[in-house]
Order: C-alpha cells, then structure tokens, then sequence
C-alpha cells in the first residue's frame, strides 16, 4: 500500500465514521472505484484505534469526569456524581448489544462485506432511518436529556448500534436514529452516539491487535500516515457535526445514502 492510498483510506475512515453515512460501505466502495487494493487486517485495526483516540480524545473531558465519579467523587458535586455515573452505565449497558451480535453473528456480518449489493441495500436503509429520525423532530414531540434517559433507553440505542455492524449500515447514523426515536434532540443523541463509539470502536480493534502485528512490515509508515489522517480527520467530522445538528437536521446525509445506495443496488446488479 502507497503512502497516497493510506491517506485516501484514513480520511474516509476518518469522516465516514462519524457523519451518518457508514465507514463500513465506504471502506468496501472506495477501494473499489479507485482501484485501490482491500485493506488488510492490520491497516483496519489502525484505521479503527486512529478513529477510537479520536474521539476519545475529544470527549476527554467526560471521560474524565466519569472517572471522577468513581476514583475521586469529592472533586465533584453530588449531582455531578451521580449525572456522570449513569452515564458511564448507559455506556456499559449500550455497548452490550453490539458485542452480543460481534460474537454470535461475527461471521454472517463479515460475509456481507465481500457484496456491493448489500452495501447497496444497507445504505438505503441508513438513509430511511434518518428521514425516520428527522419526522420524529419535525412532529414536535418533547426533548429529553442524557440525564433523562434509563436502561431501555441505552440498550435500544446499543441495538441500533449492533444492527449497523452490517457494512453500509452508518454506526452514528443508526445510534443518532435511535436516540432521536426515544425523544433525544439532535445534538444530544450525536453526543451520545460518539460517546457509545468508544468502546464499540475500541473494542472490536483491539479484539484484532493479536493478528495485525504481522501484517504491517515494510508498509508501516504508510499504516501510520493513514493512522494520523484518519485521527486528524476524525477529530474535525465529530466538531463539526455536533455544531452542524445544533441548527440543521440530517436531510442532506439520508439524501446522500439513499442516492449512493440506490447507484450501489443498480451497478451490482448490471
């Protein structure tokens, strides 16, 4: 892999993960239409820890106050405890699903990716959970807070998420969906969803770190360029999303899914 292609890879790792438009669909499309050869196993791990630091590191704030809460609660105000406590649980209890469905259907999920057509399909129906999701907000109906939310609410937006380990099936725009569908406002369910990505993002790279080490050899400064672009533009996509959902809805990325989707269905079937 040349050190171009790496680069081309992070950044759609990088702005695919968290705009509602699916990493996993564009990883299987773009090497495709750009003749680029599949990333191997040790690229995707890296691409996958560059994203998870990412965000960690943008929400460091957060995380730790959620350690706080734990470790040190004097540092922070009774409210402040608890507040950060349940949402260090919701995490917990949200990420349960995804790991779930990894172990039990990991290999009916990992078929999927050798067919554009499902990507085609999964796409699509990215696209219609967030003209769902965007019907939600414009009837009105109350907004609730993190603070506001319990255990099913965690482990129905943790469904939402294990359903999207089905490659075109957008992560961020399942969880961002569900969030909304029990009464979260845009921005709110976006902070969450990013949130739950930690573990789930995390998680699933290091579960491949043992087989990634031989993979990397004389390719490793391209692996680590892709790295730094996808944790660079991982970085700016979260920012500018979360300030995007504050004043707009997600019109413009279910259109974009179900365009790409419905172009996807039509090539592979030629």
């Amino acid at each position: 892999m040349t050190v171009f292609q790496a680069i081309i890879l992070g950044l759609v790792q990088g702005l695919t993960e968290f705009l509602p438009v699916s990493s996993s669909g564009h990883l299987v499309l773009v090497p495709e239409l750009l003749g680029i050869p599949a990333p191997p196993l040790a690229f995707d791990v890296l691409l996958h820890l560059a994203t998870a630091i990412a965000i960690a590191g943008y929400f460091a704030r957060e995380i730790r106050l959620m350690v706080y809460s734990f470790l040190a609660p004097a540092r922070l105000s009774e409210d402040d405890v608890k507040g950060f406590r349940r949402l260090a649980l919701w995490l917990v209890v949200g990420s349960i699903p995804a790991g779930v469905a990894g172990l039990a259907l990991g290999d009916f999920f990992e078929s999927l990716f050798s067919s554009t057509l499902a990507v085609g399909v999964f796409l699509v129906v990215t696209s219609l959970l967030l003209v769902g999701a965007e019907k939600v907000v414009g009837s009105g109906s109350a907004r609730r807070t993190v603070g506001d939310m319990g255990l099913f609410d965690a482990l129905i937006v943790g469904g939402f998420q294990a359903l999207a380990i089905a490659p075109g099936l957008s992560r961020s725009g399942s969880t961002i969906a569900g969030g909304i569908f029990l009464g979260l406002d845009r921005a709110t369910a976006a902070r969450f969803s990013f949130l739950l990505a930690i573990p789930a993002i995390g998680g699933a790279g290091l579960l491949k770190v043992p087989g990634m080490v031989d993979g990397i050899g004389e390719s490793a400064p391209a692996y680590l360029v892709g790295a730094a672009t996808a944790l660079i533009a991982g970085v700016l996509t979260v920012h500018f999303l979360l300030r995007f959902l504050r004043t707009r809805g997600l019109w413009v990325f279910a259109g974009y899914t179900a365009l790409l989707g419905a172009l996807v269905i039509f090539l592979s079937l030629l």
